[in-house]
């Protein structure tokens, strides 16, 4: 039993690590993006927004391609092989002087990060089912998390002291580490009675069966519309904190207390998600979510900002919920896809995060001078998850 436990903490860790070098890849530059602008003449805050939102895009386009294939081909090769473009990606962005360049360089890493990203969701339904799926993905989720935690003072020491380029070869490093011990340590998990020949018939039978699960498709949107909310505070966090409240030393601290905030909530949802079940978890939270977007909108309508207290209370509040959605969310969505698992992941992963990335540009383009337009975006986001989600029959527990 200790052996089994150690196997399965090392698995949990493992599993997280993977999914971290995205988010170092997204955070640790978070405090970099005025310099980086300024080496490839973007044209100020809102343009630079989209080195954020570009790697999503590559992160939901790459999922649709590395999903299937897993299915046929297992999926460790995929894992290794999006980690190859993922080299080639950032040597791009280190190289490049220009803004275009930059954007596909950003796209590239996202497809090759696709592959670890969507490989270990699959490998943990793989692996479990049930409530006990949705305790082992937030406890992945809660690792992972610590990670943002980080990544901001991390790329800030990186910046001062070597450049931003160092970022990148940072982040590089960082994925030949976790590559070397997933290849030591990870077993294949594809069973051998799902595992498919491979054919082009496979993307289209898979996404006919993904859209014949309308539980499934609708958990999927609820992932895109938090998201896309989520996705709107990433790409406009250092605007809001440097520009709007000229607290760039600060930043770093104030990123990171709130991804505390995220990654508790998280470890709160997995040390109870078996007791109350992840339905009735994520009804409650998105009641939370709805309900404190609307009390920021109905204080702060002026549009004048208030004291970045009452902001980051606001903002740990809302992510609490957040927290308690990501997974739970993910989880309820390939709860029925074991059979397809691969290509379910990839195809939840695609159609949420091509729902998000205009949902954060269009919103963030209006995060200008104030920070109310973060909060009607989460307050029309919520209201339309809300009917989507009691639209669903409340599946039974395992």
């Amino acid at each position: 039993m200790q052996n089994q436990k150690r196997s399965q903490l090392e698995f949990i860790v493992l599993m997280a690590a993977l999914m971290s070098i995205v988010a170092l890849s997204i955070d640790a530059v978070l405090p970099a993006l005025p310099n980086i602008g300024m080496h490839i003449n973007s044209l100020g805050d809102t343009e630079n927004q989209k080195l954020i939102t570009a790697i999503f895009l590559g992160l939901g386009f790459g999922q649709l391609l590395f999903g299937p294939l897993s299915d046929s081909f297992g999926r460790k090769p995929m894992v290794y092989f999006g980690f190859g473009v993922f080299v080639i990606a950032s040597i791009i962005c280190i190289t490049t002087k220009n803004f275009e360049m930059m954007i596909f360089g950003r796209v590239l890493q996202g497809i090759g990060l696709s592959a670890p990203r969507t490989m270990s969701i699959a490998i943990v339904r793989d692996s479990y089912s049930g409530d006990h799926m949705a305790k082992i993905l937030s406890i992945v989720t809660m690792t992972f998390i610590l990670v943002p935690v980080i990544a901001p003072m991390l790329g800030q020491f990186l910046l001062l002291h070597f450049g931003w380029h160092s970022i990148f070869t940072f982040n590089l490093l960082f994925g030949l580490i976790i590559m070397l011990w997933f290849w030591k340590r990870q077993p294949e998990t594809l069973h051998q009675k799902y595992q498919k020949t491979f054919r082009l018939s496979i993307f289209k039978s898979g996404t006919i069966t993904f859209f014949r699960i309308k539980s499934a498709v609708i958990y999927t949107i609820l992932s895109g519309l938090i998201t896309g909310s989520f996705m709107v505070y990433l790409s406009t966090s250092q605007q809001i904190f440097q520009v709007q409240y000229n607290l760039g030393e600060y930043f770093p601290y104030i990123f990171a207390s709130l991804a505390i905030t995220i990654g508790l909530s998280t470890f709160l949802n997995s040390a109870i998600v078996m007791r109350f079940g992840m339905w009735n978890l994520v009804n409650i939270a998105l009641l939370a979510f709805v309900g404190i977007s609307l009390l920021y909108v109905i204080l702060f309508w002026s549009g004048i900002n208030p004291p970045i207290e009452i902001l980051i209370l606001f903002l740990m509040l809302q992510f609490a919920s957040v927290a308690f959605l990501f997974g739970n969310y993910r989880a309820l969505a390939m709860q029925p896809m074991g059979h397809i698992a691969g290509i379910g992941s990839a195809l939840n992963g695609f159609i949420s995060t091509i729902m998000a990335v205009p949902i954060a540009n269009y919103i963030g383009s209006f995060v200008t001078t104030s920070v109310l337009p973060l909060f009607l975006g989460f307050l029309v986001t919520g209201i339309i998850a809300l009917v989507l989600f009691y639209s669903v029959k409340k599946p039974v527990r395992e």
